[in-house]
């Protein structure tokens, strides 16, 4: 994946954002695990530090990023600073400081 081609997208617009209900990340259990294990890092990075983290994730229009900080994560949901939340299921990869 090219990080470098990616739409930025500013944490305010998420809400507007159409996503699928299909997990983007391959069936296997490793993947999903580091996933779970990177947004828990970017938690305590958030909570401790107020450090913000990128998020690649997928809409319907397209892969995006963000930066911002991770306040909590649900089962299937993350919840960022302003109350906004992204679905789990449409996330790529989380890139910490």
């Amino acid at each position: 994946m090219d990080h470098h081609t990616l739409q930025h997208v500013e944490k305010e617009a998420i809400p507007a954002l159409h996503f699928s209900r299909s997990e983007v990340l391959p069936p296997n259990p490793e993947f999903h695990d580091k996933r779970r294990q990177l947004l828990f890092q970017a938690m305590i990075l958030g909570n401790t530090y107020h450090s913000k983290v990128r998020i690649i994730f997928e809409t319907i229009e397209g892969l995006c990023q963000v930066e911002t900080t991770i306040w909590a994560t649900t089962e299937h949901y993350v919840l960022l600073k302003g109350g906004v939340h992204l679905p789990i299921w449409c996330i790529h990869d989380v890139i910490l400081p």
